[in-house]
C-alpha cells in the first residue's frame, strides 16, 4: 500500500487518502438502501468505536509526531503542542457556535449556531460536515508531514491514519441518511444527504497538504492543531452521543477501548 501511494505527490496522496475517507462515509448511508433502522445498541457502539480511533489518533498521529517535529526544529516542545493544540480546540468551538446544525438524535428546536430557517436534512449534514472537517484535515496535514521527510512522520502512519478515519466515517454516515430514511425521506434522498456530509474530508485534506508544504515551520502547531479539534469532537459530540442510553453504556466504553486499539495498532504497525 505504501508503494502504492509513493506513485503519488503528497497532496494526490491526501487527496486519494481522503476520497476513500468519503467512499466509507458513502458506505455507511448506503444502509438505508436495506433499512430504515439500525439497532440502537449498535449504533452507540458504533460511535463508541469512531470516538475511541479518533482519540487513538489524536495522539499517536498528530500530538506525538507534532511534539517530536517541534524539537527536531528547536521549538519550545511544551509550548508548540499546548499552542496548537488549544488552537484546534477553539476554532472547532467559534465554528459549532456560529455553523448552523442539528445533531441527529436532537428535535429542530435545539439546532445550534446561527438561527435559520434550513430545513432539518440541510443541518443534520452540517453537523456531521462540521465533524469531518479536523478530520480531513488531519488526513491531509500528516501526508504533508510525511512529504517534510522529518522522522518522527511517515507515509506509513499517514496511511493508517487515513484507515482509522475511514472505519470511523462508516457511524457517521448512517447517523444522517437513517433519522431521514425513517422521518419518510426516499431511501436516494436519505443516502444522497448521508454521503453529503463527508464530502468536506478531501477538500480539507489537500488544503491541510498544500498548508504544510507551504509553510514547514507551523507543521507542528498544524499536527496539534488537528489533535484539538479531534478531541474537541470526540468529547462534544461523539461521547455524548454514544452513551445517551443509559444501559448502554458499559458496552458502549468497551467499543470506546476497541477502537482506541485497533487504531493504535494501525499506528504502531504502519508508522
Amino acid at each position: 500500500m505504501v508503494d502504492f501511494f509513493q506513485q503519488f505527490s503528497p497532496v494526490g496522496q491526501a487527496f486519494i487518502a481522503t476520497l476513500f475517507t468519503w467512499a466509507v462515509t458513502a458506505a455507511g448511508a448506503a444502509l438505508v438502501f436495506f433499512t430504515k433502522r439500525v439497532n440502537q445498541k449498535l449504533l452507540d457502539c458504533m460511535l463508541g468505536f469512531a470516538a475511541g480511533v479518533m482519540i487513538a489518533a489524536s495522539f499517536w498521529s498528530l500530538l506525538a509526531p507534532g511534539i517530536e517535529m517541534a524539537e527536531h526544529l528547536g521549538q519550545t516542545p511544551w509550548l508548540t503542542a499546548v499552542i496548537g493544540f488549544m488552537g484546534g480546540g477553539i476554532f472547532m468551538r467559534i465554528t459549532d457556535r456560529l455553523l448552523p446544525h442539528l445533531h441527529p438524535s436532537l428535535g429542530m428546536n435545539k439546532s445550534e449556531g446561527i438561527k435559520t430557517s434550513w430545513q432539518r436534512s440541510t443541518l443534520l449534514v452540517l453537523a456531521i460536515t462540521l465533524h469531518n472537517i479536523p478530520e480531513g484535515l488531519a488526513v491531509g496535514v500528516a501526508f504533508g508531514a510525511a512529504a517534510a521527510g522529518l522522522p518522527s512522520a511517515t507515509l506509513g502512519a499517514a496511511i493508517a491514519l487515513a484507515i482509522g478515519i475511514g472505519i470511523q466515517n462508516f457511524p457517521e454516515g448512517t447517523a444522517v441518511s437513517m433519522p431521514l430514511r425513517r422521518e419518510g425521506m426516499s431511501k436516494g434522498k436519505s443516502f444522497f444527504f448521508g454521503q453529503a456530509s463527508g464530502i468536506v474530508e478531501p477538500i480539507a485534506g489537500v488544503l491541510g497538504a498544500l498548508f504544510v508544504l507551504k509553510m514547514q515551520p507551523v507543521l507542528p502547531y498544524a499536527l496539534c492543531f488537528a489533535a484539538g479539534a479531534m478531541i474537541f469532537v470526540v468529547v462534544e459530540e461523539l461521547i455524548p452521543e454514544s452513551q445517551r442510553k443509559y444501559e448502554h453504556i458499559d458496552i458502549v466504553t468497551m467499543a470506546t477501548m476497541t477502537g482506541f486499539s485497533v487504531m493504535m495498532i494501525l499506528d504502531v504497525a504502519l508508522g
